[in-house]
């Protein structure tokens, strides 16, 4: 029995892996109705060379390294077929049409709003020549820096009290020179993924490269608040986001021309060199290196009795204030940042609002009256107040109180017993 078994599987085996040859007629059928682009016969053994669509096709062109051409330079780039979509010029016109406009991207102008226009900005503000000076030089060098036989540095670091006007000087200087910036914010150097603020940083230098590339105007590179993005207070922990922000600053810095954001590197890929001005109050929490000559251009911004003057002058002139009232205001509240005056004259509207409260039916009307009002109902016409030197200086005398509670009540002693000093 064992030996009818044996002989059983020996034939099974054999059947199984064993070809026998077909007849002539067979064989020529299977070899007519193989594909003309497979590599080989396994029949005859003989390979065959692989089909190509066309001898000057780029889909099957190879690079010096035999990898796939067009794959090796979708990789390497940046910038998507969305990034540009259907925009007269860019592509063929038999694509764009007319159908949908011109342009058929619709959400392109969205894309591009990530930079600041300061339509906002009305009236007639003050900056003040030193900072004007500081801030236009600058500019004015990055983009000439090709041209200077000297080190440029990219970074222009303002410092200085809290209130004093810092970014809002700025924005300013930036309405009148026509610069489109890109602003960030303290806030946006951490996140809860490792490199993503690094990441973000480049991302957005990138962006305003193509706002001077594609739209021919001059941007730049805004970071409000740096030192309480990135800078050492006490025993706060560093972050690795810290970390590579800083790197990231540093990196930009030495090469403002060659910007990765994860793609390949590519010889033809040049960024366009854009200013950095960051903001700040304390830089001696930011990491030396960073702040190093080379690299960034420091600027101690304190606002002379003068400039303190001339900016609260322009801020009142509408409000029928005289120079002399101004002057007055500010010798009475010495010592006080700029940020205080427009406080004082905020203030001044809050008997306005609750009068006006009152007109509308009170407190228990006051959310159907703003949010669930029909579109045709009418609110009741707010009247702003008369601004007097009385109510401004009445106004000026509540905030210094509370800037006194606050330093002479420390209650965070009651609460924390073990706070230090």
């Amino acid at each position: 029995m064992a030996l009818i078994n044996t002989i059983l599987c020996s034939s099974f085996l054999k059947s199984q892996y064993t070809v026998s040859t077909p007849p002539i007629g067979l064989r020529k059928l299977v070899c007519c109705s193989r594909s003309p682009i497979d590599e080989g016969d396994s029949i005859t053994g003989i390979k065959k060379p692989k089909r190509k669509l066309s001898e000057q096709s780029s889909w099957e062109a190879k690079d010096s390294e035999g990898r796939d051409y067009l794959y090796r330079l979708g990789k390497e780039a940046d910038n998507m077929n969305i990034a540009v979509g259907a925009r007269d010029g860019i592509i063929d016109p038999l694509f764009t049409g007319n159908f949908l406009g011109r342009d058929s991207d619709i959400v392109f102008d969205y894309r591009q709003k990530v930079t600041r226009s300061f339509e906002y900005l009305k009236g007639d503000y003050y900056i003040a020549p030193l900072f004007l000076d500081k801030v236009v030089v600058h500019i004015v060098k990055n983009y000439m820096a090709h041209l200077i036989n000297a080190k440029v540095p990219l970074i222009l670091g303002i410092w200085g009290g809290k209130g004093q006007g810092k970014s809002f000087q700025t924005e300013l200087i930036f309405q009148a020179m026509g610069v489109e910036p890109i602003i960030m914010s303290a806030g946006e150097l951490e996140s809860d993924r490792a490199g993503e603020p690094g990441k973000l940083i480049r991302e957005r230098y990138r962006t305003a490269s193509q706002v001077v590339q594609n739209q021919g105007k001059m941007s730049c590179l805004m970071i409000n608040d740096i030192d309480a993005g990135i800078g050492r207070f006490g025993n706060t922990q560093v972050t690795v986001n810290n970390q590579i922000v800083v790197g990231t600053l540093m990196n930009l810095s030495d090469n403002p021309t060659r910007v990765s954001i994860g793609q390949d590197w590519r010889e033809s890929d040049i960024t366009n060199r854009i200013p950095i001005i960051v903001t700040g109050n304390d830089f001696s929490t930011i990491y030396a290196p960073l702040i190093r000559d080379g690299r960034m251009e420091k600027f101690y911004w304190q606002p002379t009795q003068e400039d303190i003057v001339n900016i609260v002058y322009r801020m009142y002139e509408k409000d029928g204030i005289s120079r002399d009232e101004v002057v007055s205001m500010v010798n009475t509240f010495p010592n006080q940042a700029l940020d205080f005056y427009g406080a004082a004259r905020s203030r001044t509207y809050d008997r306005s609002i609750s009068k006006w409260v009152d007109d509308i039916g009170g407190l228990e009307n006051l959310g159907d009256k703003l949010i669930k009002r029909r579109k045709n109902q009418n609110l009741p016409v707010f009247t702003p107040p008369k601004q007097t030197m009385e109510a401004l200086l009445e106004s000026g005398y509540s905030l210094l109180k509370e800037q006194q509670l606050i330093m002479e009540n420390k209650l965070s002693k009651e609460y924390l017993k073990n706070i230090d000093d």
